[in-house]
């Protein structure tokens, strides 16, 4: 899959996801759905002189305990109280409403009235009292209205919220907590990030504290503030569910995935940790109806942060690009790839020219750390990207050939084009019977229409590899991380497996990696 993002995760689900603001343009008060169908400051942070906490269950008694049934929890055990931080933070929480327009078709004529040929007697007359007429077809503009929610970072009326809060808005309008309301400007969005910064002209503004979202743990309580559905400064709370989510959109976006209940026009709004510090930006929900679900998003604040400095200094962003494609490692390639653990990601495409290919990256090669850190789920590896910098130097731990090797590689500008991929030329024929595969060279007219240069085409697939998922149609590119270009080759390579073999399979402009069980 060909993107101009750094990395294209191929994903085996689907969700369904909702942008959580009540208005993003066009969508005046309902989320906008995408069904995939299938599949900071200088204030302090607050510190209350006393817990943050209540008492959940009184003292044990001297009532018998029923052998059978549930420890009891704890007498120590307690709950978050978070009327302070929503005290000392919510006043510089904002609410942001937009106006845009859309394009609407008109009618030859304003208004119901009955159409008639110029030469109809009738025809001066309806024209005279109905006024101007509109040629047939014309389009006007509709005005669409949104809202959404932000936050306010300095005291000169520097904001964050959503770029999809303010896209395509002529007009925005931030009113605050006291009911004041200022014309904002956009200073720049960040649509793969979906970070947006604007500016209020506006003095000694409160600000919220800044955190670090690299030091949430899954658990941790977290709290909401944001006007869903425009009921403004509403305050929800729930626990971190997850970090470092991958979702399947084009974002690269490390998302803290949350129980907290976010809701059309919470978008944009910040998400608060205990302590009062901001620690990400509400953005997206898991949803089949527009509506809250149980799941949340929000973008890490370390990420948005990044993305707001550059927006500030240079009114544009840029993005780091590896410059390949990577797939989930499961248990058969971990079997193929003899690994001792399903985990990394699987290259299955490396951009020719790129920084990975410049650096000696392999499609089949496993990426097994990035600057020492581990690689357990494939969506770690853009999640770590999403921070890095064009020209910034990686360390990559990679699995290859049955032993790590290291690989240094600079990364490139997402928007940097690269050339188009060119392979060695094939031969070779004939039936791979443990595959359950008939295999054919590539014809010299399907190289040229395909741009595939070498490679065995898949003419029947049955057995292991069609239970699989292999189809007729494909095209074999690799077994295993080596190149076939003969029939010979795959008998070679599927002779010395013992579990399983991972197939590289070219299918339309996409190339998947598909684990094949033959043991």
């Amino acid at each position: 899959m060909h993107n101009e993002g750094a990395i294209t995760v191929i994903t085996a689900k689907r969700l369904t996801l909702a942008l959580a603001a009540a208005g993003a343009i066009g969508g005046a008060v309902g989320a906008i759905a995408v069904n995939h169908n299938n599949a900071v400051a200088s204030s302090a942070a607050v510190a209350p002189a006393t817990p943050l906490l209540a008492s959940a269950v009184p003292a044990a008694t001297g009532t018998p305990v029923n052998p059978g049934a549930p420890a009891p929890v704890a007498a120590g055990v307690v709950l978050p109280d978070f009327t302070a931080l929503v005290s000392r933070n919510g006043p510089a929480v904002v609410n942001i409403r937009v106006m845009g327009s859309t394009k609407t078709a008109m009618g030859q004529q304003r208004g119901r009235v009955p159409q008639f040929d110029e030469d109809d007697p009738f025809y001066e007359f309806f024209r005279r009292f109905q006024g101007p007429q509109m040629p047939r077809g014309q389009q006007r503009d509709t005005p669409v209205f949104g809202a959404g929610s932000g936050f306010i970072i300095s005291p000169d009326g520097v904001i964050l919220t959503n770029a999809h809060v303010v896209r395509d808005a002529k007009e925005v309008t931030v009113k605050l907590q006291d009911r004041r309301e200022y014309r904002a400007k956009v200073l720049g969005s960040d649509p793969k990030t979906d970070v947006a910064v604007l500016k209020i002209d506006a003095k000694n503004l409160p600000v919220v504290p800044i955190g670090k979202s690299s030091d949430l743990k899954v658990g941790e309580w977290v709290l909401a503030i944001g006007s869903p559905f425009g009921l403004e400064s509403s305050v929800t709370a729930g626990v971190v569910s997850a970090k470092g989510r991958s979702l399947p959109d084009d974002s690269q976006v490390p998302f803290i995935q949350t129980d907290v209940a976010v809701n059309p026009g919470n978008s944009g709004g910040p998400l608060f940790n205990t302590k009062g510090e901001v620690v990400g930006i509400n953005s997206q929900i898991y949803s089949q109806t527009g509506g809250y679900m149980g799941l949340s998003f929000a973008i890490p604040i370390d990420v948005a942060y990044r993305i707001k400095e550059q927006i500030v200094s240079t009114g544009k962003v840029q993005h780091a690009k590896l410059g390949i494609a990577i797939q989930e490692v499961n248990q058969g390639f971990a079997d193929s790839f003899k690994l001792d653990s399903p985990e990394g990601a699987l290259v299955s495409n490396v951009e020719k020219g790129g920084a990975a290919d410049k650096a000696g990256i392999k499609s089949g090669d496993i990426i097994r750390k990035l600057n020492g850190q581990p690689i357990i789920a494939s969506g770690d590896l853009p999640a770590m990207l999403s921070v890095a910098q064009p020209g910034d130097k990686v360390s990559l731990d990679v699995w290859r050939d049955g032993k790590i090797v290291r690989i240094d590689a600079r990364l490139a500008n997402a928007s940097d084009k690269v050339a188009q991929d060119e392979r060695e030329p094939a031969a070779g024929a004939d039936q791979s019977a443990k595959l359950g595969l008939a295999l054919r060279p590539l014809e010299p007219n399907e190289k040229r229409q395909s741009g595939i240069a070498s490679g065995l085409v898949i003419e029947d697939a049955a057995g292991a590899a069609l239970n699989a998922g292999v189809q007729p149609g494909d095209v074999l590119l690799s077994v295993n991380g080596r190149a076939v270009n003969s029939v010979e080759q795959v008998r070679d390579v599927v002779g010395k497996a013992s579990k399983s073999v991972a197939l590289l399979i070219q299918r339309g402009n996409d190339r998947i990696f598909i684990p094949v069980r033959i043991g």
